[in-house]
């Protein structure tokens, strides 16, 4: 892979290289996780598919941490939900070239990069083991408004309550999450990792 994709953008970051023993897949990784990759299918605020296939993968050591936060959960009767985790750089890009100016204070800007594209950040909810149902939370994952920030307050009780202990639990493991999206969050190792573009379903 070479140092920089050539394609004339200003600021594009440096990519890493790939080394596939870095990685984990969380669908190998606890039968306890569950998914719903909406960027796979066409349920997505771009309303198309931009992944060929249904993965998640983060490096190891964040893999290791989500796990943590996995066991603190399952007691409480929760599991967590997984949206998304890493993310081609291409594809932050896509989401950039594809959105309007109000759109992009939601999204990461590909001239930084962001922690998806380094395998250092994870986008999940919570299922309720009661029901294998996802919870309800203060809006939908992708609803790219007030609804979505983590101090929003005009919302149920209880969604704003499984919010709020989805933060405290990522929290106590190294993740730490952003204001205006309640299902983000950024493993600290983000600071420390380079950004890649292997494609998704370029990791066997």
């Amino acid at each position: 892979m070479t140092d920089r994709l050539k394609d004339g953008l200003e600021g594009t970051p440096a990519f890493g290289h790939f080394r596939r023993e870095e990685w984990v897949d969380l669908q190998q990784l606890s039968s306890d996780f569950r998914f719903d990759i909406r960027y796979a299918r066409n349920d997505n605020f771009l309303g198309e598919a931009v992944y060929p296939i249904a993965a998640a993968y983060l490096l190891k050591p964040v893999a290791q941490d989500l796990l943590a936060v996995q066991a603190d959960l399952l007691p409480l009767g929760f599991s967590l939900l997984i949206f998304d985790a890493y993310r081609p750089w291409s594809v932050t890009r896509l989401f950039w070239d594809r959105s309007t100016p109000e759109m992009r204070k939601y999204l990461a800007d590909p001239a930084q990069g962001s922690a998806h594209n380094r395998g250092c950040a994870v986008d999940l909810s919570l299922v309720d083991l009661k029901n294998n149902l996802p919870v309800q939370m203060p809006s939908d994952f992708d609803e790219l408004n007030l609804r979505a920030h983590t101090d929003f307050q005009d919302a149920p009780l209880l969604a704003r309550s499984l919010r709020d202990l989805l933060q405290a639990k990522m929290k106590a493991h190294r993740f730490s999450g952003i204001k205006n999206e309640w299902w983000h969050f950024n493993h600290e190792l983000a600071r420390s990792s380079p950004v890649i573009n292997q494609p998704i379903d370029g990791f066997s």
